[in-house]
């Protein structure tokens, strides 16, 4: 194989790899532009095992998504909605513990919850609703609301964000998701997303979260009008923060999806676009433990795939998924644990059953 990566122009980029030296951002743009896959996926399985060995982990959880009414929104997005729209709804208090209650059966470990940024739901609604499911499930972690939403609910509490992060640990969030970072670049932004909290306004949460004791995630929507400069320096800014604070987790790199956007015009992503993605993620990313290949969004086959090209974990069993079926997803709502320790297995890889902060539930 090293024979490929010489002929592919990466044998620089190995002995890096090998020696445990941080990739430049020009390496990056090398990785970026290379056409043979293979090697890319060859050089980020390095790091996999480097990191992780041949495990790869995946979650019991639940998707809750309490609100689709936004201001923001981003023209990538077919879930947020104007408060008028007739597709717009709002869960009360009692209909999200209702969803928890409807699997009280099943071992989830961890419920993710996110929605739009809501022009009316008072902040006293947030803190409810986590103490409503830390009631019926004492026991669960709550990763929720992503950084975009902890800046609305601190100008809610007319708060610091340091000092709303406090109020909202105590009433039961575990740690934050990763969304709504998109692509850090403000031309970005600007172009589609431009009422959305700024990528360095969200790095900084981020970081006042790790300096308070809540890990987070990181994302990337890639697959738009972004560049691979733009990328990279998304990239590299998640690695300079992570430098920092050491509060990441894990990384998901998110393919967009344009149907129903205001997008749509754009193509989705190809295979061979995601795969590339995922390596140069993981090989840019020396300082993140996992890379997650999300099969919501990739397709478990893809995912699948993605587990020999740098990710070591395919998310969750997710159960009920709407923001990305809303933009066209045709993957299925749900997966059982036992086909994500199928398929982790039929890949060559050993399932781990972690919960939300990788601590080892069980080895099937």
């Amino acid at each position: 194989m090293e024979s490929s990566i010489e002929q592919a122009g990466l044998a620089g980029i190995l002995e890096k790899i090998k020696s445990g030296t941080r990739l430049s951002l020009e390496d990056g743009l090398q990785l970026y532009q290379c056409q043979d896959i293979l090697a890319l996926g060859y050089l980020a399985d390095i790091v996999r095992y480097r990191k992780n060995g041949d495990n790869a982990y995946f979650i019991y959880n639940q998707h809750i998504n309490y609100s689709n009414i936004c201001t923001n929104l981003c023209k990538f997005c077919a879930f947020g909605k104007d408060k008028e729209s007739s597709l717009a709804y709002e869960m009360s208090v009692e209909e999200v513990k209702e969803k928890v209650r409807q699997r009280l059966d099943e071992p989830i470990t961890e419920i993710h919850m996110v929605g739009g940024i809501h022009p009316d739901l008072p902040f006293v609604y947030y803190l409810d609703i986590l103490r409503g499911i830390k009631e019926v499930r004492p026991e669960v972690h709550i990763q929720a609301f992503t950084c975009v939403e902890i800046a609305h609910l601190a100008d809610l509490a007319e708060k610091p964000v340091d000092e709303t992060l406090e109020m909202l640990k105590e009433a039961g969030l575990g740690s934050i998701p990763g969304g709504g970072a998109e692509v850090f670049s403000p031309r970005i932004r600007k172009l589609t997303c431009e009422k959305k909290l700024s990528g360095h306004d969200w790095l900084e949460i981020a970081k006042i979260a790790h300096r308070n004791g809540l890990y987070t995630n990181a994302t990337m929507l890639y697959g738009h009008i972004e560049t691979y400069e733009e990328r990279l320096e998304h990239l590299d800014a998640l690695r300079c923060a992570q430098d920092e604070t050491n509060g990441f987790l894990a990384f998901i790199p998110l393919a967009f999806h344009p149907k129903n956007t205001e997008m749509s015009e754009i193509s989705g992503t190809s295979g061979i676009n995601d795969l590339k993605n995922m390596a140069v993620a993981r090989l840019m990313l020396d300082n993140f433990p996992h890379i997650k290949a999300y099969w919501v969004m990739l397709g478990p086959k893809l995912a699948q795939i993605a587990l020999s090209f740098g990710a070591d974990d395919m998310d969750g069993t997710v159960k009920e998924e709407v923001i990305t079926h809303m933009a066209g997803a045709e993957t299925e709502q749900a997966i059982g644990s036992g086909t994500l320790v199928r398929l982790i297995r039929e890949a060559g890889r050993t399932p781990i059953e972690r919960d939300t902060l990788y601590n080892i539930i069980n080895r099937p």
